[in-house]
């Protein structure tokens, strides 16, 4: 990925297995809207984290690789310890830099583009991000404030498909559909996520 922020008309080069499905979702999009008469949205998540801010539902994934639900996790000592992969990146402090947008700020992204549909729009692209992007160790280290504990974290090599940075321009969905994020925050995003977290090991939740 050598484009940041990643605009919409960026060249679609996947770097992952993961990337991959999801360009191939949209090929077959564009396939049946040529063939149809069908409109799509099509929505190019970035890294989605937290959790019902009401704290009904959020991730629960077992074995989740997602860095929040990792540093989560251990700061609850559910595991004991975490793993940074590459601290020789080219970003402020060697480490990935991702863009993360909270789970209830997508929802409404989805619900603006149900509308865009329903209101008879034309099928699209949009990116939903918040066009910022924080390091594996800034998400650590906001775990660790929201949890009010350090917990174990090793550094080993870099992973095989893992861009330097990938932070979204999420111009286009603000301004053709009037999405407005509410919770572009990483300590709030944190909050929730540990929340969410904590409830797992102390009553029986709702599992998405």
């Amino acid at each position: 990925m050598s484009y940041s922020p990643v605009v919409e008309t960026a060249p679609l080069r996947p770097m992952s297995p993961y990337g991959s499905s999801k360009l191939m979702s949209e090929i077959i999009l564009g396939d049946v809207s040529r063939a149809f008469p069908l409109r799509h949205v099509v929505l190019r998540y970035f890294n989605v984290a937290g959790a019902d801010p009401q704290g009904r539902v959020g991730q629960s994934t077992p074995r989740a690789t997602h860095l929040i639900k990792v540093a989560c996790e251990t700061a609850l000592r559910k595991r004991a310890g975490m793993s940074v992969f590459g601290t020789d990146y080219e970003t402020p402090d060697g480490t990935c830099l991702r863009d993360y947008i909270h789970v209830t700020d997508l929802v409404s992204a989805h619900e603006v583009a149900l509308t865009h549909l329903r209101k008879g729009g034309d099928s699209d692209v949009f990116n939903c991000g918040y066009g910022r992007g924080f390091s594996v160790l800034q998400v650590i280290d906001a775990v660790k404030r929201a949890a009010g504990k350090d917990f174990k974290v090793e550094f080993g090599p870099r992973r095989p498909g893992d861009p330097a940075r990938v932070v979204s321009c999420a111009d286009k969905i603000r301004a053709k559909l009037g999405w407005t994020p509410r919770y572009d925050d990483l300590d709030t995003i944190v909050k929730h996520a540990l929340a969410w977290e904590d409830q797992l090991t102390t009553r029986h939740v709702k599992v998405a």
